[in-house]
Order: structure tokens, then C-alpha cells, then sequence
């Protein structure tokens, strides 16, 4: 009997908000004075968690009344390839020190994965604290956050647009209509709730600002936010729905050039930005940032777009998934005319992989090349390269931070 299995688990109700909080604040070490630094009492931030437990599914463990340790799901939309997804965005994964190495943590997964398949999402996301304890359990990375640091005499200069930029408060309609708009053209967005929003400001400070940029018909078509602070200024996420709204949120970052010395920022369009300065002597840095899961292969692939100019492909893949049973098979896919179907029939091709490795392919994050070049995926490599004729090769955008 596994060591987890002594101990009871339920899902987290209102009564232990304490009981949560106290593990999260535990765990990632948030103390006194960061809440202060970010205006934050400790009262506030327990009333803060408390639609946590209100909206998302929050897993426990206890041994006898006290929770020991927690696996939380939001429920969120997603665009993969322009189809959205109801899937589910784990997070308030920890377990206090004393309680680790007991098999806990992969029980609580367990429960909490199976629970998203019965409720139909095929698909999770998380943000990692271990990389490599999340590849043990069939997780994979799926996207990047490019961080850079630009001096005041490196912001463009000669960047023009037509329309104009204003600055907006947080709950602004149009700038949330905006990243609404966003979601729904960009594969790997997520698609904010409320929840999604709160989480996206709660550690931010008050003189954060939303800066909006209008075409000329006052039409919004871009973003940034961002906070001015011993004189950087700090680039949350910049959003643009086309060329012009990128450079005039640059026109409008140059116009802060003599209250600023440097810019830094953040992006998650996994391009670096380099090359589009005309001084790209800067400084960036790349770094993983969300992994994730199909949770069921077969729900997945129901939804799943192809290239419809990819030609047609029959073939048998073969999934290895130590952890959700139903994966751990042979799947007959048929990629035709854009669609995926399971087939009975005969396939042209054989392949295998892992959970993982099928999850940051369908994701657009490697190719099934690179994958076979990385002993990832074993089979023939024409079979690997018909693979890649009918999928989709575009990095997801993933930004939130739940």
C-alpha cells in the first residue's frame, strides 16, 4: 500500500482557507515583509484565496485535521490552433517538507487528473516549480517567457504610428475586450475569467498602469502594463493585434525616455526581439515557462486542427502513460482535410513516444524532427516527417501566471 493512502483525501471547503493559505505561505516562503512591500495585510490576502476555494477544485490531503498537503485545477478556456479548450490550469501544488517523499503529491495528481477527464477537459497547464518532477509524471514544456533589459538610448527612436495611446484603469472594458479579442487569434492564449484577472493583479503594485493604443478610427488594437520604479521601467506584457499597434506602444515607451534609464520587460511570443531594434545590443534572456498535459489522448485529438494542405495520414501511435492508464495505449489516427479521427483503417506508419513528448508536439513547441533528433520519438523517419506535414508548428503564447 502506497504511503499516501493512509491518509485522508477530500476537496477543500471554505472552513480551511486558514489551513490553505498557511501551506501556501509555508511553501513559497511569502513573508510579512513581501506582502507589506506590496501592500498586502495578512487578513487580505486570506479573504483574497478564498475564491480559490469558491471556483476551483482544490484537492487536500490531511493527516488527521491538518492539511498536509494540495493540488488545485481553475477551470479555464484555451486556443489551441484556433479551437478553444476547456481545460485546466493547475496551481497551489505543495506539501510541507516533512510530508514529501510519501507518493502524496503524484496521489493528489492522480485524483485531480482523472477528475478533469471525467469532466471532459483533455487537457492541463501548470506553472513549474520542478521541471524534472513534472517530467517524471508525463508533463512536458509548451512555451518560453523571453525576459530583456533595454538601456534609454536603445529604445526606438524612429517608430511611427498613426493612432494614439491612453492610459486605462484595470477593469477597463476595452482593454479586457482587447485581450479577449487576442485569445481568440493567438494559439496558446488563455482566455481570462474573473478569477484569471484577479490572479493577474495580486501581487501588483497600485501605481501599475494599462497603456491602450487606438487606431485611428478608435479602435483598440494593443496594450502594455507596466510599472515605472527607480527609474526602469518594468513591461509586464505587451500585447498588439498587428504591426501598427506594436510600434506605437514603442512610440509610447520612447516618450517616457527622460523620466527612464533602462526598460525591462518581458515577452512571451517565444521571438526574440533583437532584430527589430535598431541598436540590438541588448540583453535577453529565454527560459521555460508553463508545461503541460493531455489528459486524455482520444478527447484531444477530437478537437485536435491539422494542416489541411498536409496530404492525408493514417498511422498508429503508440503512448506511453505511466500515470493515467486510459493513454497508455495504440491510437489509429487518421489526419485528413484538416481533422483527426481515430481509424480502423490500416496505418502507413508506426510511432512511439511518451505522454509528454506527444503533448509539446501537438503544442506546437518542437517538431516531430527535433523530437526524433532528441531520441524522443522511436519509429522510421519518414514516418516523422509525414508527421510533421500534417501538424501545425507554431509556439504557444502563454502568459498567465495563476
Amino acid at each position: 500500500m502506497n504511503a499516501a493512502d493512509h491518509y485522508l483525501t477530500r476537496y477543500l471547503e471554505a472552513k480551511d482557507l486558514d489551513q490553505y493559505n498557511a501551506l501556501l505561505r509555508y511553501t513559497f516562503q511569502v513573508t510579512e515583509e513581501e506582502l507589506t512591500a506590496t501592500g498586502w495585510k495578512d487578513d487580505e490576502i486570506k479573504q483574497s484565496k478564498f475564491p480559490v476555494l469558491e471556483r476551483a477544485d482544490v484537492l487536500g490531503c490531511f493527516d488527521g485535521d491538518t492539511l498536509v498537503s494540495q493540488f488545485a485545477v481553475y477551470p479555464l478556456k484555451m486556443n489551441i490552433y484556433d479551437t478553444v479548450y476547456h481545460v485546466g490550469f493547475v496551481t497551489s501544488v505543495c506539501t510541507y517538507p516533512e510530508y514529501t517523499g510519501q507518493g502524496i503529491m503524484k496521489h493528489l495528481m492522480i485524483k485531480g487528473l482523472t477528475q478533469m477527464h471525467e469532466e471532459g477537459k483533455s487537457f492541463a497547464l501548470l506553472y513549474p516549480y520542478s521541471i524534472p518532477l513534472y517530467h517524471h509524471l508525463g508533463w512536458e514544456i509548451v512555451s518560453n517567457k523571453i525576459s530583456f533589459n533595454i538601456k534609454d538610448r536603445q529604445i526606438p527612436t524612429k517608430v511611427k504610428a498613426p493612432g494614439y495611446v491612453r492610459r486605462v484603469s484595470w477593469d477597463n472594458t476595452e482593454f479586457h475586450e482587447l485581450h479577449s479579442h487576442f485569445a481568440s487569434i493567438t494559439h496558446g492564449c488563455l482566455f481570462r475569467n474573473s478569477l484569471a484577472w484577479e490572479e493577474y493583479w495580486r501581487w501588483d503594485e497600485d501605481d501599475t498602469n494599462v497603456a491602450v493604443y487606438y487606431n485611428v478610427k478608435d479602435k483598440p488594437c494593443g496594450y502594455m502594463v507596466y510599472l515605472i520604479k527607480n527609474d526602469i521601467m518594468h513591461i509586464k506584457e505587451m500585447v498588439y493585434l498587428n504591426r501598427e499597434a506594436q510600434k506605437g506602444l514603442w512610440e509610447y515607451i520612447h516618450a517616457h525616455d527622460s523620466m527612464i534609464d533602462e526598460v525591462h520587460g518581458s515577452t512571451y511570443f517565444s521571438e526574440p526581439i533583437a532584430f527589430e531594434m535598431d541598436d540590438g545590443d541588448i540583453k535577453e534572456s529565454i527560459r521555460p515557462y508553463a508545461m503541460g498535459r493531455i489528459i486524455d489522448v482520444e478527447d484531444f485529438l477530437a478537437d485536435y486542427p491539422c494542416d489541411p494542405d498536409g496530404g492525408t495520414l493514417c498511422i498508429e501511435l503508440e503512448i506511453e502513460d505511466s500515470l493515467l492508464p486510459w493513454n497508455d495505449r495504440t491510437f489509429n489516427v487518421r489526419f485528413a482535410d484538416g481533422h483527426c479521427t481515430m481509424t480502423r483503417e490500416p496505418a502507413e506508419y508506426h510511432l512511439k513516444m511518451g505522454i509528454g513528448t506527444f503533448t509539446t508536439l501537438l503544442l506546437g513547441y518542437k517538431t516531430a524532427e527535433r523530437l526524433y533528433e532528441l531520441e524522443r520519438i522511436e519509429g522510421r523517419e519518414e514516418a516523422v516527417e509525414r508527421l510533421d506535414d500534417v501538424l501545425f508548428h507554431k509556439i504557444p503564447y502563454i502568459s498567465d501566471y495563476i
